[in-house]
């Protein structure tokens, strides 16, 4: 397992996935076989894919989103784009926020409505997101440096998912 920057405390801790362990595991991909031969031959990917994975998810410096929180946001989104076993991954590093991981969730308790209902519109309808959405979030209080740690955290799901869905295609094919 990786390790990562605990932002509280600026330790170095075990522990969190690595972006191989993500998708790898999310697709079932071992070490050994022609999809893991496929992967050892792309690990520079790989490795950078994980450092996005820790940047955006376990960053040093958090804004106003904590660990869980990115967590749960992490694991909605992947509820949105229908990819249930990595939001089940995400959920489990969510803490107290899991309950945001289900997109039924409007996130009013918890003072979050604004923030899921961007998210949620960025990681389904992203073509339509424009700026009095961004306004949105600016009105409720939110610095532009964490709306752009939110769009950061959306960008790399859907990077994240679009990989996850071609490891699938590519493991189910034959040759």
């Amino acid at each position: 397992m990786d390790s990562y920057r605990d932002a509280t405390d600026g330790t170095e801790r075990a522990g969190g996935m690595s972006a191989n362990e993500t998708m790898l595991a999310t697709v079932g991909i071992g070490d050994a076989g022609p999809a893991a031969e496929m992967v050892a031959l792309r690990s520079n990917i790989f490795e950078m894919t994980a450092k996005a994975e820790r940047a955006v998810l376990r960053p040093k410096e958090t804004g106003r989103w904590p660990h869980p929180l990115r967590a749960a946001l992490a694991a909605r989104i992947a509820n949105l784009n229908g990819v249930g076993d990595l939001a089940v991954r995400y959920a489990a590093e969510a803490g107290d926020f899991v309950g945001l991981a289900n997109p039924a969730s409007d996130g009013t308790a918890e003072g979050l409505g604004p923030v899921l209902a961007f998210m949620d519109k960025v990681a389904v309808n992203t073509r339509n997101v424009v700026a009095p959405g961004v306004s949105t979030l600016q009105d409720a209080g939110i610095a532009d440096a964490d709306i752009v740690r939110l769009s950061e955290l959306n960008a790399f799901l859907a990077y994240q998912i679009s990989v996850v869905t071609g490891l699938r295609l590519m493991t189910r094919c034959k040759p």
